[in-house]
């Protein structure tokens, strides 16, 4: 997948039409101005932004998702940790974890994803 970067507000609109696709571009409008409190000018707008850049389609005035959300949520993480702690995944979760415990079934369902990323493993 190309990298594709979208704003906290591309990414707000995105959320809704992920949790609502197929949806009429209509009824986009009529969520986005309910959880977003945006203008129809305003969502449109936006949505255009995503077509061209790929991560929606509006066809027909049917809008629907081209990228899945874990692809966009994957790519905004990778670039999170390498942004902000050089690329470090133990220097990431030491800061996020700070302060936190986790329970015993956290803990083993970390060490579960670890064993299934070492040494080039895959999830799934």
């Amino acid at each position: 997948m190309e990298h594709i970067k979208i704003s906290e507000g591309e990414y707000r609109l995105a959320c809704i039409v992920w949790d609502n696709e197929p949806l009429p571009s209509g009824r986009l409008v009529e969520l986005a101005a309910d959880k977003l409190g945006w203008k129809k000018s305003t969502t449109y707008t936006v949505l255009k932004k995503l077509v061209s850049r790929g991560v929606l389609k509006n066809e027909n005035a049917t809008v629907s998702a081209l990228i899945p959300r874990a692809d966009i949520l994957r790519e905004e993480s990778r670039d999170v940790v390498e942004r902000t702690f050089g690329g470090s995944l133990p220097s990431f979760l030491t800061s996020f974890m700070s302060g936190r415990t986790l329970s015993a079934a956290e803990a083993e369902e970390l060490k579960a994803l670890i064993d299934q990323f070492r040494e080039g493993g895959r999830w799934g």
